[in-house]
């Protein structure tokens, strides 16, 4: 591909960022593609991430306001919250005042992290029972033996680093089990929704983009931007 134009690109890009896609020498029209790959892969695993996101949070505030009879569950002892969870909620309030808006309940579950809401599989919350109440609320189609806040744990903390890494921009087009992380999320959701994941399976084009790999992307690249004349 075009050099001049490759070497634009990075410097837009930062050479930081386009050195991780060629750390093994690779040469100019495999390094944007790979750079090109990842940006498509990411951007196919949008729907599903997000429908994985929204679902838990919404299906755990429906769970913790039947547990603690109230919308604002995140307020009633019964709930037990971890520190760092009441915390957080401290934190969304203040936020939700300094933009001038009511705190109702809607805004304070929508502002609280992802990472809050993948806190509740853990051993603390195993030891609180929320751990175990959640797990067998939010997941009503999933085996039993799958009903399990430890693995239910392993398997949402691989969504959030997944979800992390798309969402900064970081590279994935090297994972090599991305094609399982993609099926167990569609799983998540089905478990507690089944509907709503035939609705991500009908927005997903994540195995039509890994399955055409890199091949596309470089023939673009050098189709549009042809190597240099001499």
């Amino acid at each position: 591909m075009n050099t001049d134009f490759f070497h634009q690109v990075v410097e837009i890009l930062h050479s930081e960022r386009i050195d991780a896609y060629r750390q093994d020498g690779a040469e100019e029209s495999l390094t944007l593609g790979r750079y090109c790959l990842n940006v498509a892969l990411s951007e196919s695993l949008y729907p599903v991430l997000q429908f994985a996101e929204v679902a838990l949070r919404n299906a755990i505030h429906t769970a913790l306001t039947d547990r603690g009879q109230t919308e604002a569950w995140y307020d009633q002892p019964r709930v037990r919250l971890l520190d760092w969870q009441r915390n957080r909620v401290k934190d969304a309030r203040r936020s939700i005042e300094i933009s001038n808006k009511e705190g109702t309940s809607g805004r304070i579950v929508a502002e609280l992290s992802f990472g809050f809401w993948t806190g509740f599989f853990n051993r603390a919350h195993g030891q609180t029972g929320v751990g175990h109440y959640l797990a067998g609320y939010i997941f009503p189609h999933a085996p039993e033996e799958e009903q399990n806040f430890v693995k239910l744990g392993r398997r949402w903390k691989a969504v959030r680093d997944l979800r992390n890494r798309v969402f900064h921009h970081e590279r994935i087009v090297h994972w090599q089990d991305l094609h399982d992380q993609h099926n167990r999320m569609l799983q998540l959701i089905g478990w507690m929704n089944p509907e709503l994941e035939q609705l991500a399976r009908m927005l997903d084009r994540f195995t039509e983009v890994r399955t055409e790999g890199l091949t596309p992307w470089r023939d673009r690249l050098s189709n549009n931007w042809p190597a240099n004349h001499s």
